[in-house]
């Protein structure tokens, strides 16, 4: 039941994204989206009791490009999977790359234990930036997500070493990231404004 309302929040944001990648298409030919809907084929992601969390994030994936190309004819959306199959963080990355993307967005949902307490009354969206681990939150909910690389034939070899167990390696990774995370923090600012007031 929640999915139009969320689809209508995703159109109320889309709008204000407009708005803010007109400045950004003066500087460069082509502004590049890339989406990633999260989890994919052999990595189900959260187990709902009637979803699971991959065909969720795909379906919302394809409406976000499917909103991006209709109100912003100027954007290039590409995708990192269109159906249900596994594709590998390291080669969603590498996609990005050779995609010279300017923005990467995965999508992903977030389940709550059962016997919360609150956990019916819980509902919104959550913004997270590559690079912010500094909690033990955003450290638990980076290594729920990037556990999918223990799934991956020979992924010590792909990650260099990259252990997604490890806060140290998320240290690692944060300082690679400092270049963007002010363009990131930006975007993450209006998203959640968006969420927020519209």
């Amino acid at each position: 039941m929640w999915f139009p309302a969320f689809i209508f929040n995703l159109f109320s944001l889309f709008l204000l994204f407009s708005f803010w990648v007109v400045p950004l298409r003066a500087q460069a030919d082509e502004f590049v989206v890339v989406i990633d809907p999260g989890h994919g084929g052999k990595d189900p992601g959260t187990l709902g009791s009637a979803s699971h969390e991959k065909d969720i994030t795909l379906a919302v994936s394809l409406e976000l490009g499917r909103i991006l190309k209709a109100n912003l004819p100027g954007v290039k959306v590409v995708y990192t999977r269109t159906t249900d199959k596994f594709v590998e963080l390291y080669r969603r990355a590498e996609l990005a790359n050779e995609q010279r993307a300017d923005l990467f967005i995965s999508i992903h949902c977030n389940s709550m234990p059962h016997g919360t307490a609150s956990r019916a009354a819980i509902q919104g969206a959550e913004i997270y930036v590559m690079g912010l681990h500094k909690s033990e939150d955003n450290l638990e909910v980076a290594q729920r997500e990037n556990a999918a690389i223990l799934k991956e034939a020979n992924y010590q070899a792909n990650y260099e070493g990259f252990d997604p167990n490890s806060p140290q390696s998320y240290i690692l990774l944060s300082l690679r990231q400092q270049a963007y995370l002010e363009n990131s923090l930006n975007l993450a600012r209006k998203i959640n404004q968006e969420f927020v007031e519209g």
